[in-house]
């Protein structure tokens, strides 16, 4: 009997790492490995796209809005610039607070963008996937809702696509109707989404004299919440000084009663009374702004005093993210 000649298998291209698209996890690796995806190539990218961003907005404009219209800030929009040209037939692109039914984006009829900011993202880094939402809804067919995928591991960040020098004013509404252009033309379900919405949303100033502050209302009692861009330690070891000093309010019947962790940044909480409205507190927090400017140029060791305040504040903080 005539021996059986081994069996080779073609050699398939050895791709470079920058090449291999993605594929299915047990799929072949598309780089001739032989070896499944999740055992090869697969296994980098998976880790990239899971590793956690502490501070996914850093290098943007305004930092300290971007983490405050991503957790705290219900209802509001602003006007992105990229680097490079929009395409033909994109007049504008938005980034909205939340879009109706909850849709990463939107390409509206007319051809405009809007990127929902505050949905939940497939990786641990929200600006690579948001830039991936905006690269698939730039070339969406208009009146077309995006819907939400896990973004490829070596794919941009928005720090790549948007314009650096361009400016970041957020416009805070006091409900959701930018979401149509024409309410009555609208369908069943976003009508009844828009209603949900608009029942929920909290009142919300943003400050004009300080960045990055929001004043909002609730039942009880009024709150200002203000996202600052410095390390979390140097911060809390200057509103512990201020706090012990008794200078950490921002006028009669207020109170700092603790802090945000959100996206890298610590956001200070206060309590106003009911009465005490955004434009009331414009004044207190320019000039708390001037007494934590020298609190935190101040490197003496804590006090005591400022010890117990610090690790009070410490106690009260709540991680958003």
């Amino acid at each position: 009997m005539a021996k059986k000649r081994p069996q080779t298998k073609a050699k398939q291209p050895q791709l470079k790492d920058g090449e291999i698209p993605v594929v299915g996890a047990r799929e072949p690796c598309p780089c001739g490995s032989g070896r499944r995806y999740k055992a090869c190539h697969g296994r980098a990218a998976a880790h990239a796209v899971t590793e956690l961003v502490q501070r996914p907005f850093e290098g943007l404009p305004r930092e300290g809005d971007w983490v405050a219209l991503r957790e705290l800030v219900p209802a509001a929009t602003v006007e992105l610039k990229l680097k490079e040209s929009l395409p033909e037939g994109v007049p504008s692109v938005t980034l909205a607070t939340v879009l109706p039914m909850a849709w990463p984006a939107l390409r509206r009829d007319d051809g405009s963008v809007l990127i929902g900011l505050q949905n939940d993202t497939a990786s641990g880094d929200i600006s690579r996937d948001l830039a991936d939402t905006l690269q698939r809804a730039l070339t969406a067919r208009p009146g077309t809702p995006i819907q939400g995928r896990r973004a490829p591991a070596d794919g941009p960040r928005l720090q790549e696509l948007l314009d650096p020098e361009g400016a970041f004013e957020p416009v805070v509404h006091s409900g959701f109707e930018f979401w149509v252009p024409d309410a009555e033309q609208s369908t069943p379900e976003v009508t009844a989404s828009l209603e949900r919405a608009n029942a929920a949303a909290i009142p919300t100033v943003k400050l004009s004299g300080v960045d990055a502050a929001y004043w909002c209302e609730t039942p009880d009692k009024n709150h200002l919440r203000w996202v600052m861009p410095y390390p979390e330690e140097q911060l809390l070891d200057a509103l512990a000084r201020l706090h012990a000093a008794g200078r950490s309010n921002l006028g009669e019947g207020t109170r700092l009663v603790g802090s945000f962790r959100a996206h890298g940044l610590t956001v200070p909480v206060w309590d106003l009374p009911t009465g005490v409205t955004a434009d009331d507190v414009e004044k207190p927090a320019a000039e708390f702004a001037e007494r934590l400017a020298t609190a935190l140029a101040s490197d003496t060791p804590l006090t005591p005093d400022e010890r117990r305040a610090r690790g009070g504040l410490t106690n009260r903080q709540v991680t958003l993210s």
